[in-house]
């Protein structure tokens, strides 16, 4: 044990005193107590106790039964929820990622032994200080991933944890501890038996960290063979992870796909269950990725007219482009130029006043008038747009 003084904010503070003034133990666990220790902001604050859910509902006023069978009770305070969960032991992980039952226990070690890495293993309470069995300030200041205990018990017990340590490494910007990284390779076939929803969320945070190029860890060890065989295929060799690209979903996936197909972009990003405005984003950047445009502005127009602004913008860090294409985007934009059918001046009962039938006919012409204002967007007044059309009838 540690003494040592870390914040925590004022209603984890007041949940954990008033379990102790009802005689049980009570701490702030895992990736809180990592996080303060490294002067990162946690993200949440959960809460390991001694005292059964029960005895914890009926301590708090507000509460949510979010797993109670696995000993997880939600206490609301001040409009937020903090996991609250009894010290437990979990049982036999019969499909390498659940126990079948866990069991309750009394004592705080039991319940850090079953984490999964030693700076997660760690606890905290004013009174106590840090509680740390396994030297996961160790590991923090040596900046490594270990698991607790047996590295290979660890992910057979849970085969997500593999995709964890590789995401936490890149996170964190740490290396993966000898061991652990041999156990990662040796149960990399358990991954199959994870569901792609999980798998995704793990790859989406990795891609969105601060080191997306340690996606490679994930075929390196072998692990991407067993997530799809279209994701096992992409050229993630060449992958090096554009520093300064926006840290969103769309984008991060973008960069990691841009060296593919677009088709073979969505059916991985399909299998994986992205949802459709991400697989529709990338599908569009993976599309335009490489591809150069004349710094002219028609040339920019029509293609800015093909995406949503912000994904045009996305695509210019992602090509490269030049100041001048910046400089020409700018100018577009604040001239208020017409980029798409919404802002043209002429519509579908404008084109049917005008003697147009409504169908694939109408459909053709509003496509040209678009390009026409895309070339010279001074054309585009009703006046001159519905003169055009009657020309080409």
């Amino acid at each position: 044990m540690e003494k040592q003084r870390i914040p925590m904010p004022p209603q984890v503070e007041r949940i954990i005193e008033r379990l102790r003034q009802e005689g049980f133990e009570a701490y702030a666990v895992g990736g809180c107590v990592r996080d303060t220790l490294l002067g990162r902001e946690p993200g949440d604050w959960d809460i390991t106790t001694s005292a059964l859910p029960q005895e914890v509902k009926q301590l708090f006023r507000r509460t949510i039964d979010t797993g109670i069978q696995h000993g997880t009770v939600t206490v609301l305070m001040d409009r937020q929820g903090y996991e609250v969960t009894t010290y437990r032991i979990d049982g036999e992980y019969e499909d390498g990622r659940h126990p079948r039952e866990v069991a309750f226990t009394s004592e705080l070690l039991e319940d850090l032994k079953r984490r999964d890495f030693t700076i997660n293993a760690m606890a905290y309470s004013h009174e106590t200080g840090i509680v740390d069995a396994f030297d996961g300030i160790g590991d923090l200041k040596q900046k490594i991933i270990r698991c607790v205990g047996e590295a290979r018990e660890r992910f057979e017990e849970d085969a997500l944890r593999i995709l964890r340590a590789i995401r936490f490494s890149a996170q964190l910007d740490f290396a993966i501890e000898e061991q652990t990284y041999h156990a990662i390779a040796r149960i990399a076939p358990n991954i199959a038996r994870v569901s792609k929803e999980r798998i995704q969320v793990e790859l989406t945070k990795l891609l969105c960290s601060a080191h997306p190029e340690k996606i490679r860890q994930v075929y390196e060890t072998g692990i991407s063979r067993y997530i799809s065989p279209e994701f096992a295929a992409l050229p993630w060799q060449e992958f090096e992870g554009m520093p300064g690209l926006s840290a969103e979903k769309y984008v991060r996936w973008a960069d990691f796909l841009r060296l593919t197909a677009p088709e073979s972009a969505v059916r991985t990003l399909k299998d994986l269950k992205l949802d459709n405005d991400t697989i529709n984003k990338v599908q569009t950047l993976v599309a335009w990725a490489g591809k150069e445009i004349p710094a002219e502005e028609p040339a920019v127009r029509r293609a800015m007219s093909g995406m949503l602004p912000e994904v045009w913008d996305v695509l210019v860090e992602l090509n490269s482009y030049g100041d001048e294409i910046r400089r020409l985007t700018e100018k577009i934009r604040a001239r208020g130029d017409c980029l798409d059918l919404k802002h043209l001046a002429v519509g579908g009962q404008d084109l049917i006043t005008a003697g147009v039938r409504p169908g694939k006919e109408m459909g053709q012409i509003l496509k040209r008038l678009l390009a026409l204002v895309l070339e010279e967007p001074e054309k585009n007044k009703k006046e001159v747009l519905l003169e055009q059309v009657s020309q080409w009838m």
